[in-house]
Formats: structure tokens, C-alpha cells, sequence
């Protein structure tokens, strides 16, 4: 499929969505909520597909919602309940653009430069790692705009930093640091070069993907799940989700690659397709 938001690539067990559009800053127009899930479910659907690299082109990594979005359209009128029903269901789509991250079975990575903005922090958050580099900072810009972030911020970032600085940053529109970002655990790591970030998110990549994908999936699901539920069921999930992946053979191969002092090779996770 062609896509107009997105460049994509795949390469031993690593898959790269990439966004570009760098002469516009990467701003995302009506295509990119249709195209991401779409992208990231054909790079899912390939068997191969052990992590995701969320990468971008150009100066910054994205300014968040293209203007024209809100220029356009009686989408955004509110002045009758019928028009607010719309308004919400159109803000819940755009949500479920970004859900698409975490619904994902495999890792998503993001490598952020330069701006990231409004949308865009709502899209890193829901990534499950991110790195930067020392120019990129981060901006909930919506409140600038006499709006809220909506599409995942406000419930995702006060997870991943401590809640008041996560309530500054919402109220203000004050801009994020890479370095404070790093301090804060938002991001892994900062690295002065894009190309020193792109070498090193790959070789991270590069280690999920020689990991069992069946283990890592899972971990992924455990992870996920106890963010928005309590220690006790949290540990059930987890003795659940155990009890369905456990492959002894795995485990073995494992333990045989060390004793040979090579690395274990896993097969690769089925695909689904409708219908087969």
C-alpha cells in the first residue's frame, strides 16, 4: 500500500514507519489518522515483524496537527448536542489512531528530533520506548491553543513522568527539554547526533528482535496491563498469560544457544489473516 504520510521499511525483523512529510514538519493532515493504523497493522501482519521504529524525516519530528484540520469541516462546530455527539466520536477516532501502539503486539520504539508537538507528544506516550536527541523538546501545545490535549497525553504522560510536572507541562504549554525529558524517564536516552540516535535505537531494536517474540509479546501485554490495574490482578494476568505462552522448547533452545555460545534462534509469530 502507498501512503502519503509514511515511508515504510523492513529489515530483519525490525520495521521502520517513518513520517514524511518534512517540508510541513511532519504535521499530521486528515490522511495520517487513517494511515497509521493502517501502517502499523500491514508492518504487524508481516510475520518477520519483531519491533517498530518510529522514525521521522527532516529538521523536527513532528508539529502535531496540521492547521487545515481545524480550518475545514463542520466537524467543529458544537453549537447543538447533535454537533458535540460528533465532536466526541471524531475525538475518539483520533484516539484510536494512537491506540493502535499499544493494541500492537510487538514493540514500538520512537526516535524523536527536533519539535514534538501537540498530537505528536500524544503519539510518542503511547510508544513503549523513546529516545531523543539533545535539540528535540517536547510541547503539550493544545493548551496554547485554548484546547486540551485529548488524543492520549493527559492520561498516558502523568504514567511515564511525575504527575506534577506532567500537570504543568498541561497547563502551561511550557516546552520539555530532552535533557529534563531524560531526567524525568520520559525518554531512554539523548544523544547529541541524529545519527547516533538512529545507531543506537537500531541496535536496541536489533536485541528485541533476537528476543523470543512469543516472550517479548507477552511481556509487552503484563506491562500494559498492570499500568492501568492493581499489584493482585495484575499477577493473575500475569500466571495467565504465562500459563498460555510457556514453550518449553523455547526455553531449551535458550539454554542449548548458550552452552554453543551462539545466539537462540525462535520462530517468528503467525500472522492473522481473515478468513485463512
Amino acid at each position: 500500500m502507498t501512503y502519503t504520510c509514511f515511508e515504510l521499511e523492513t529489515h530483519d525483523g525490525i520495521a521502520q514507519l517513518r513520517l514524511s512529510r518534512p517540508n510541513e514538519l511532519n504535521s499530521m493532515i486528515s490522511a495520517f489518522w487513517s494511515e497509521l493504523p493502517l501502517a502499523v497493522e500491514e508492518l504487524e501482519s508481516l510475520e518477520s515483524t519483531r519491533v517498530i521504529v518510529i522514525l521521522s524525516t527532516g529538521k523536527h519530528f513532528s508539529s502535531g496537527m496540521d492547521f487545515s484540520v481545524f480550518q475545514s469541516g463542520e466537524h467543529l462546530n458544537t453549537g447543538t448536542a447533535i454537533d458535540r455527539d460528533r465532536m466526541r466520536r471524531l475525538v475518539l477516532k483520533l484516539q484510536d489512531s494512537f491506540n493502535c501502539f499499544e493494541r500492537c503486539r510487538v514493540p514500538v520504539i520512537a526516535a524523536v528530533q527536533g519539535a514534538c508537538i501537540g498530537a505528536a507528544v500524544d503519539l510518542i506516550s503511547a510508544c513503549d520506548l523513546r529516545y531523543a536527541t539533545s535539540s528535540a523538546y517536547f510541547c503539550i501545545q493544545e493548551i496554547n491553543l485554548a484546547m486540551m490535549a485529548d488524543l492520549g497525553t493527559l492520561q498516558r504522560l502523568p504514567k511515564l513522568i511525575p504527575e506534577g510536572v506532567a500537570r504543568e507541562l498541561a497547563y502551561t504549554g511550557d516546552k520539555l527539554t530532552a535533557e529534563r525529558a531524560k531526567q524525568l524517564g520520559l525518554v531512554n536516552e539523548v544523544f547529541e547526533s541524529e545519527d547516533e540516535m538512529h545507531e543506537q535505537v537500531m541496535a536496541v531494536a536489533a536485541k528485541i528482535a533476537a528476543r523470543s517474540p512469543l516472550a517479548v509479546a507477552a511481556s509487552k501485554q503484563a506491562i500494559t496491563y498492570a499500568r492501568d490495574h492493581d499489584v493482585a490482578d495484575s499477577l493473575r494476568n500475569a500466571a495467565d498469560i504465562q500459563s498460555g505462552i510457556f514453550d518449553v522448547q523455547q526455553v531449551q533452545e535458550c539454554l542449548k544457544a548458550r552452552n554453543e555460545k551462539r545466539e537462540p534462534v525462535f520462530p517468528d509469530l503467525h500472522s492473522i489473516r481473515v478468513g485463512v
